[in-house]
């Protein structure tokens, strides 16, 4: 497949400054009319359902046994989520009072099904590479989406059968979602300009942003109305939709697409030619391990994703225990802060591209300022939120201006593999995705024991140790990243023995 991009580069015999600054030109003034950009908007879709059906288990568990929200907390708000009036906030209450449960599931069996998507999560991502190699990232990922859609419409099946049939589906579910998620970061390694790199993967990674607002937004009250079965229903059909929507749509790369402009297509295949670093299938892994700037992304990830994941998985769990909302609000209220941030993740995605574009900043300055503000503002705002909870209206403030800020990160470590490595960006995808998952892992069982153990001080701690964590990770990132293409990640003329 790389041979074919090569060959259109080399074969046309055009690779010259006049021509490339031509195609840019030309395909510029179209913005997101571009093809390439369709192909971000389409990637966001399937992100978007993707990251729905990665998060619908923890909206539908409330509804479907009982017990499943922690008590409340010593010091918690006294203040209210706003409403029009007390009795409204009253009839609220007493609305969504604790409906009777399906199934009689322990803490420790409920724990398990939630994990469970992640418990093949670490094989998945090598293997993944290998595949994409083989069958290409077009058919691949939209099987992968397939099903995982498919399988997500047989949960509520699969829960009425038995915990044991749900637990496996659900690992299953997890590992095509790995395969989706991996094998699409091959297709920007032919489809996106280094220019474009950051607004490009922010519009696609977005998403996953959205999709987190969608389902805390909708799941509640999807589940007190028409019941929980239906979240699992709708979401599963929109990712079959965006299945057939990616599969009609998707290409693996531009000399291949019936659509493309011939402008455009120059322009990609000769932007990427200037890296000398087309797509290839020999990894010099050896180079790899040695590889500083590879271990700073890799590191970032993992405590960057220890953040992520505590976000994720207890919002709702801050605000209904300490905040003393309802389920319905709970839900709401978690949206929030993933709304802000879907907006901005792509404005930071365009900004980073402008100053670099207009040559007001170097790449690896803009990577480094964009992951140092991403982490530090957030952190110090998380670690404020242990002193803020009496008020209501202040935590939410805190909690969406901590999203917003995160976002950044978009457009910093997190694509900065695509700049080190493009023809290998498949391989250190899935790499990343190991790290992320060990941390998915690992932080829900630190924060759940550290809020056990101290029920007054227990959201201190967890806090206090993300944001050390995270700033661990940011330290080791800033005296090790670059962003220029690495020397074992140019094209290699002659095989070596490091070369598999």
């Amino acid at each position: 497949m790389s041979t074919t991009v090569e060959a259109e580069v080399t074969g046309e015999g055009i690779v010259n400054d006049g021509n490339l600054n031509t195609a840019q030109a030309r395909t510029s003034r179209k913005g997101f009319c571009s093809v390439r950009h369709g192909l971000a908007f389409i990637m966001h879709l399937c992100n978007f359902s993707i990251l729905t059906q990665q998060m619908n288990m923890s909206i539908a568990i409330p509804a479907m046994v009982n017990n499943t929200a922690p008590p409340s907390l010593p010091n918690a708000s006294t203040e209210k989520p706003p409403t029009e009036s007390q009795d409204n906030w009253n009839e609220t209450l007493e609305e969504f009072k604790v409906v009777a449960a399906m199934y009689d599931w322990s803490p420790e069996i409920q724990g398990i099904i939630l994990s469970s998507l992640n418990f093949g999560s670490f094989l998945a991502p090598i293997p993944s590479v290998f595949l994409v190699e083989l069958f290409g990232a077009r058919y691949l990922t939209g099987a992968g989406i397939f099903i995982s859609s498919v399988l997500n419409l047989f949960i509520p099946l699969a829960a009425d059968t038995g915990v044991t049939l749900l637990i496996v589906l659900r690992v299953i579910q997890g590992l095509v979602q790995v395969l989706a998620l991996t094998c699409q970061y091959s297709i920007w390694a032919r489809w996106a300009p280094p220019m474009e790199r950051s607004q490009l993967t922010t519009i696609a990674l977005s998403g996953s942003v959205l999709g987190c607002f969608i389902i805390f937004l909708a799941g509640g009250h999807i589940c007190q109305t028409i019941g929980w079965p239906y979240v699992f229903y709708i979401f599963g059909g929109t990712g079959c939709a965006c299945s057939f929507l990616w599969i009609l749509l998707i290409y693996d790369d531009p000399v291949n697409h019936p659509f493309i402009s011939t402008n455009e297509k120059e322009y990609i295949i000769f932007s990427l030619a200037q890296e000398d670093s087309p797509p290839g299938w020999s990894f010099p892994i050896k180079d790899m391990l040695k590889s500083l700037p590879l271990w700073s992304i890799l590191i970032f990830h993992f405590t960057d994703y220890w953040h992520f994941f505590l976000i994720t998985m207890y919002t709702p769990i801050y605000i209904n225990s300490v905040l003393q909302a309802n389920i319905r609000d709970s839900g709401i209220l978690s949206a929030l802060p993933f709304a802000s941030a879907s907006i901005f993740i792509v404005l930071e995605g365009l900004l980073a591209d402008f100053l670099l574009s207009r040559k007001i900043l170097k790449l690896i300055t803009i990577r480094k300022l964009f992951t140092t503000i991403g982490v530090l503002f957030p952190a110090a705002l998380s670690v404020s939120l242990f002193w803020v909870r009496s008020s209501f209206s202040t935590t939410m403030v805190f909690l969406m201006l901590s999203s917003v800020i995160k976002s950044l990160i978009q457009s910093g470590a997190f694509v900065n593999f695509l700049d080190i490595a493009p023809r290998y960006s498949a391989l250190l995808r899935g790499l990343t995705q190991i790290f992320s998952y060990m941390a998915g892992a690992i932080s829900p069982t630190v924060a759940g024991f550290l809020i056990e153990q101290d029920s007054e001080f227990g959201w201190r701690n967890v806090f206090l140790l993300a944001a050390v964590v995270g700033i661990s990770g940011l330290v080791f990132y800033l005296i090790f990243a670059q962003a220029e293409v690495q020397d074992w990640a140019k094209r290699r003329h002659s095989p070596t023995c490091e070369q598999i």
